[in-house]
């Protein structure tokens, strides 16, 4: 049983936590939301409402329900055909899945049209479930707490662009401005232009131009939301061969070569852009829409960079019902002790990893950031996970499971620094010429903490056998000629051999120290 011992880890709302079968985690009951939203209709299955999402079923329908809506004011009947036949099969799919709790939302479409009530009316009935109708300020707002569930004290602007509107709210200090709702979601968008692109930027520049947030922008992330948007991201990232396939805290800088993308997107065939077989065609013909949307908020917001969230209102509404001590947790060090509970050795020596290698630069005088220190939490709780795998592949199976994991609140360099820590833990390799091609995304500091710790991590596994309580037993002396002992309990002197030797003199010339290593 993993008890919450780690310096990173505040009291939880769950005594502990622990590996149901298939690996999933004891206690954790499914819940679900379906989003009836303007373009698609969506359901989302999680293991569990908890600071740290997994999903276990993920399923979506472009039915459109916003096309033509901006002319006629009804719902389309073919697209409503479609949402209602897409509802049916998410019920049935809820309960095969055994969901306590399921959560249908619906947004723009739904609120706006005439026929709306009646066609809630009916998705009711299909979902077997009351709708929340949320509103433009309520869609904003869970958007905001979506990105404050997926990203470490964010702050910024957050735009979560649909298929009929686009919300804008601002998030500091964890706390959620005043939301607001313009009509430039990608088919309103199109329909209020006629098709015509150029209309269409008209229109968006004068709504986000007088918005209330226009000057609040500038100089901060922009944190955007939505599937339109995250396709974009892709395209981007496929042009640029960039080498970590994640589309969460993917970040576009703002200038020039950003610029000239969203001019190549609006301007060009969908179809015949570079990298657009990385973007499904049923998403292609808004591309340019979310492009000139994407425009007009580089132009007024002014914000110093596009940071892509995987995560938006789903994830938003299922945070706001979290009790407050739970949403204080950091969501990162939680993703990573339940991927330690279900594939490492021991959790529980995962945990005292953190507090060793705390004691370790603390006493090497080791000097880190308060983000260097998260990290380095993570990177302890995820050492061990890739033990199962053949010895000869354990360092990239585990570089690459955990540079690809859902976690929540990194970014891509810390994602990278996660990933080439556990390799070098295993591969035990240093050379440059070695290191795979994700350490472009790291700057030389961090990937030298990579190398530090992953080398740590290779003295203490041969000490400890990855089995816990011995780690607390350890303690660093400064030796009198220089340098530091790593001192262990004299019942425990025979663990001390050629190959934790060999090990601690490849970590004394990391740290650039004399290192010993001493029963007594």
């Amino acid at each position: 049983m993993l008890q919450s011992s780690s310096q990173n880890k505040k009291p939880s709302t769950h005594d502990s936590i622990e590996p149901l079968g298939q690996g999933r985690i004891i206690g954790r009951r499914p819940v679900g939301v379906v989003d009836i939203g303007s373009n698609s209709v969506r359901l989302v299955i999680y293991e569990g409402n908890s600071r740290a999402l997994t999903v276990l079923f993920n399923e979506k329908v472009l039915s459109g329900l916003g096309k033509g809506l901006a002319q006629t004011n009804r719902l389309d009947g073919q697209a409503v055909s479609s949402a209602l036949n897409a509802l049916k099969r998410f019920r049935r799919l809820a309960d095969q899945a055994g969901v306590e709790a399921l959560y249908p939302l619906a947004t723009a479409a739904s609120r706006e049209a005439v026929n709306g009530p009646e066609f809630l009316s009916a998705a009711e009935a299909a979902i077997g479930r009351p709708i929340a109708i949320l509103s433009g300020e309520d869609e904003a707002r869970y958007a905001a707490e979506g990105v404050m569930s997926g990203f470490y004290k964010p702050d910024g602007i957050v735009g979560d662009l649909g298929g009929g509107s686009l919300e804008l709210v601002e998030v500091a200090n964890g706390q959620l401005g005043q939301g607001l709702t313009l009509p430039l979601g990608g088919l309103r968008l199109r329909d209020i232009a006629g098709g015509d692109l150029k209309q269409a930027q008209s229109v968006a520049d004068s709504h986000v131009a007088s918005s209330a947030l226009a000057r609040q922008g500038t100089g901060r992330p922009f944190y955007a939301v939505g599937g339109t948007w995250r396709n974009l991201a892709r395209l981007h990232m496929e042009q640029l061969g960039y080498p970590l396939h994640v589309m969460h805290g993917y970040t576009l800088a703002a200038g020039g070569s950003l610029d000239k993308f969203l001019d190549s997107v609006v301007s060009g065939d969908p179809d015949r852009l570079p990298g657009i077989a990385a973007v499904s065609k049923s998403r292609r013909a808004l591309l340019a829409y979310g492009a000139v949307t994407m425009r007009s908020v580089m132009k007024f917001l002014k914000p110093s960079s596009i940071v892509t969230s995987a995560l938006g209102v789903r994830e938003g509404y299922l945070h706001s019902l979290l009790p407050e001590e739970e949403r204080d947790l950091d969501p990162l060090i939680e993703a990573a002790r339940e991927l330690a509970v279900l594939r490492s050795r021991s959790p529980d020596h995962a945990e005292e990893l953190v507090t060793w290698s705390t004691r370790t630069f603390e006493a090497f005088g080791i000097v880190e950031s308060e983000e260097e220190k998260r990290l380095r939490a993570a990177a302890c709780l995820l050492a061990d996970i890739g033990w199962r795998a053949h010895p000869d592949y354990r360092g990239r199976q585990s570089l690459s499971i955990i540079t690809h994991a859902a976690f929540p609140a990194i970014d891509h360099r810390g994602r990278a620094y996660l990933g080439l820590t556990n390799f070098f833990r295993h591969e035990g390799t240093f050379e440059q010429t070695q290191v795979p091609d994700l350490e472009t995304l790291v700057d030389s500091h961090l990937l030298e903490r990579a190398r530090m710790l992953g080398s740590l991590f290779r003295v203490t596994y041969l000490l400890t056998a990855s089995m816990p309580g011995v780690l607390d037993r350890f303690r660093w002396a400064q030796d009198p000629r220089g340098g530091f002992t790593l001192v262990i309990p004299a019942e425990l002197g025979d663990l001390i051999g050629e190959r934790p030797e060999g090990r601690l003199q490849q970590f004394s010339k990391l740290v650039g120290q004399p290192l010993r290593l001493e029963a007594r």
